[in-house]
């Protein structure tokens, strides 16, 4: 069982949960979470390049002269490459960079992500952080007086006269953070938005690449409640018969008409 500590906005440890690392797997397979971050990240590609080749600058096609006899080195069409004005060899076309992993792998790698958060001790669970409206301010606060999890015991330690510079090393102020929540909430988003290095989303729009590019992972009790629940509901299958076709598929298909049903007979 891993444990994971739960502190109020104030800073103050107030309790810790546990958590089974059997529910989000149990191990860790590094190449199918490089697999998946790559699928993300070149999913964000933006192809939109675009060159000219030959068949799209103006100038005739035609040969400029014969290719014997006139002393001159063997030419073609004006619009080639090498000419002055001409197109560019292998030009580049708009693309989609866009490609897709199975379902199943992609949810695994998701449930990789977070216990590798767990088994790191990057994870904190904040309690009692409650807004009416949007206020950057307190959010800000909490982050910035909550420590850092992973923090070493030398780092941990308070030294006398101290600059407010290296006793905010010691929290979760300027880090990369990502603040996950039951569900969505316009009003923490929008109070947690303009923090540099902060990430809002909810818990069932976790993706490999954001998990992982974000240092810490910061879930309220809800948030907790809500991802314990996604990783042990498991998508349901549809039945398959003996035959290897598809239950549903064959009970929803429509009655043979009588007419159908005679003339085969």
């Amino acid at each position: 069982m891993l444990t994971i500590p739960v502190y109020n906005p104030s800073g103050e440890r107030v309790g810790e949960e546990t958590i089974d690392p059997a529910d989000f797997g149990g191990e860790i397979n590094k190449q199918l979470l490089h697999d998946v971050v790559l699928m993300h990240l070149a999913a964000r590609r933006v192809g939109t390049v675009n060159t000219r080749g030959r068949a799209d600058v103006a100038g005739s096609g035609k040969k400029l002269f014969r290719q014997k006899g006139t002393g001159n080195a063997r030419a073609g069409s004006k619009r080639t490459n090498k000419r002055k004005g001409g197109g560019v060899a292998f030009a580049r076309r708009n693309r989609d960079y866009r490609y897709s992993m199975p379902k199943k792998a992609v949810r695994t790698a998701i449930r990789m992500a977070i216990l590798s958060k767990f088994q790191d001790g990057q994870v904190i669970v904040l309690d009692g952080l409650s807004l009416s409206q949007p206020r950057t301010s307190v959010v800000a606060r909490a982050l910035s007086a909550i420590p850092r999890p992973d923090i070493t015991e030398t780092e941990a330690t308070e030294s006398v006269g101290e600059s407010r510079a290296t006793a905010r090393r010691r929290t979760l102020d300027r880090r990369t953070v990502l603040l996950g929540l039951p569900a969505h909430d316009p009003i923490m988003h929008r109070s947690a938005r303009n923090i540099e290095g902060v990430k809002v989303a909810p818990v069932a729009e976790f993706n490999t690449y954001d998990v992982l590019r974000q240092r810490y992972l910061v879930l309220t009790r809800d948030a907790l409640a809500a991802l314990r629940e996604q990783v042990q509901h498991r998508p349901a299958r549809r039945p398959v018969n003996g035959n290897g076709h598809n239950v549903a598929t064959e009970t929803s298909a429509p009655p043979a008409s009588p007419a159908t049903a005679t003339t085969e007979s």
